[in-house]
């Protein structure tokens, strides 16, 4: 990993912590719910509880709320009208990371394996293999504009989430985008939760199924360190 120097100062009323050409900013940023303008959106906002590959709430999630960018929740509600129109629904689980978040991420991975949370999210990999590929030092969810997700088809009764294969942040090769592993219908699924975001202009991840991000991003070059609230 190449090294950058880090430079700390206090601007206005936020702190920025420059390393390289990027900027994490204790300023607030112009960050948008999903549901002020989708108010009945499904949302499963896991790091706000326990329900993790940590195993706890997470730094940084007071609220289970998703937060981007203005330009990415547009975009994000706009694929779900265009959804609803053909009998599906988004499932939300996560939006803006705090960086303080990503950092927890880092301290969980580095301690001691305790096989808590393991047989549900790396079951094939040890823990000392997620570093890296799977959890970073840096996330783009920290710029606004990433979002994790799935798909639900509905009846006038209700919604059921579509079979991708593996759950969310399942932690190997099976969730990689295009993973011959999947069956057909699974890859299938992802395919379509890839094209529906793809026309509001969100591109896959191609490690996680789930995985989204607005291109081009509003803030490419900004990791915020605001809470969820």
């Amino acid at each position: 990993m190449q090294k950058h120097t880090k430079i700390a100062g206090v601007f206005g009323l936020g702190i920025f912590f420059l390393v390289g050409c990027a900027t994490t900013s204790t300023l607030a940023p112009d960050l948008v719910g999903i549901d002020t303008l989708v108010p009945d959106i499904a949302l499963d906002m896991r790091y706000a509880g326990a329900d993790n590959f940590t195993g706890a709430p997470v730094d940084g999630y007071e609220a289970p709320r998703c937060l981007l960018l203005r330009p990415a929740t547009q975009a994000l509600a706009r694929v779900e009208a265009d959804l609803r129109a053909d009998g599906y629904r988004l499932r939300i689980f996560d939006c803006y990371r705090p960086a303080r978040a990503v950092r927890r991420f880092v301290a969980w991975a580095e301690a001691p394996e305790d096989g808590k949370t393991k047989p549900a999210y790396y079951p094939n990999l040890p823990k000392t293999a997620l570093l890296g590929d799977y959890i970073s030092p840096t996330s783009g969810h920290s710029r606004g504009a990433t979002v994790d997700l799935t798909m639900l088809q509905c009846d006038e009764n209700a919604c059921v989430p579509l079979d991708m294969g593996t759950p969310f942040d399942y932690f190997d090769p099976l969730a990689n985008t295009d993973s011959p592993a999947a069956t057909a219908a699974q890859r299938a699924n992802r395919q379509r939760l890839v094209d529906a975001m793809a026309r509001e202009g969100f591109a896959n991840y191609p490690m996680e199924w789930w995985h989204f991000t607005l291109k081009p991003e509003p803030t490419p070059d900004t990791f915020y360190d605001v809470p969820v609230r």
